[in-house]
């Protein structure tokens, strides 16, 4: 398990673009056969993928950071498939993954198994995780029922939908908020005006983002930002006191997931256009 330790406002405005990868960028995601995850000092967030080819893979804790037997003994976990089908087994039993298909897997659970329908054409799925101090069952939520709200306009070049997965009205969580955002065609702006939220941390991961496409993912205090440059499967972690904005060549889809004090998708700072420097 890769480990970051996070940064404040005055170290960020020193760092070069190799340090904000190295802090901030997870670059390695989804790679087959494996189930790379990375922990994070802010809100103490586990992020990974698996992708299974060969066989089932399992979601182990690592005893030196986790210092537990199972991976869920003190965690939350949200999952959602960006791949083709396949299945998530927990504790025996069985959930159909399709494409777009989300989990939430509760503190307590013990065995975690991902598996793939068709070795050819493996399922991808991506979890974020957050501590949990209280167990909510189980929920496995079909693309087709989660809330949808359509945001922005093609004058702004940032139409967008948003589906909601894991969130108060939802899928009830300890702390964890899932679900992804899909631009339409033509639109390429993500979350701008930005806005920052001290009250909990986020977690980005953009995917569909064509090969000869990149996002440039901004972030920093609003008064000084600086961006990141990102392509396809590619997540990035952002501290409570950083915007999280993007832009892209084309567009594309990211799930974002947050944990920290409070749940409800609009409790947002907002910042104005005037503000950003």
């Amino acid at each position: 398990m890769d480990i970051r330790f996070s940064t404040d406002p005055a170290a960020f405005r020193t760092m070069t673009s190799a340090q904000l990868r190295a802090s901030f960028l997870l670059e390695k995601l989804f790679l087959p056969d494996a189930v790379p995850m990375v922990y994070s000092d802010i809100d103490r967030s586990i992020t990974g993928s698996a992708v299974p080819v060969n066989g089932p893979l399992p979601l182990l804790a690592s005893k030196k950071e986790m210092a537990a037997e199972h991976f869920a003994d003190r965690r939350e976990i949200g999952v959602i498939n960006i791949g083709s089908p396949g299945t998530i087994t927990v504790d025996g039993k069985e959930y159909p993954m399709v494409h777009r298909d989300g989990l939430y897997i509760g503190r307590g659970s013990k065995e975690v198994l991902f598996a793939s329908n068709d070795p050819a054409k493996p399922a991808r799925f991506y979890f974020v995780s957050y501590p949990a101090h209280h167990v909510y069952p189980l929920a496995h939520i079909r693309f087709s029922e989660a809330e949808r709200a359509p945001l922005g306009s093609q004058k702004d070049a940032n139409r967008r939908t948003i589906y909601r997965y894991i969130h108060p009205r939802g899928v009830p969580s300890c702390q964890l908020v899932m679900g992804f955002t899909e631009l339409d065609e033509g639109s390429v702006w993500n979350t701008m005006p930005p806005h920052t939220h001290q009250r909990r941390s986020e977690v980005y991961m953009y995917f569909n983002v064509a090969p000869d496409a990149v996002v440039f993912h901004m972030m920093g205090t609003p008064e000084e930002t600086k961006h990141i440059v990102m392509r396809n499967e590619q997540a990035v972690l952002s501290p409570c006191w950083s915007i999280h904005a993007g832009v892209a060549t084309q567009a594309y889809c990211f799930i974002w997931a947050m944990g920290g004090e409070n749940q409800v998708f609009e409790d947002m700072d907002g910042v104005a256009m005037t503000a950003i420097g």
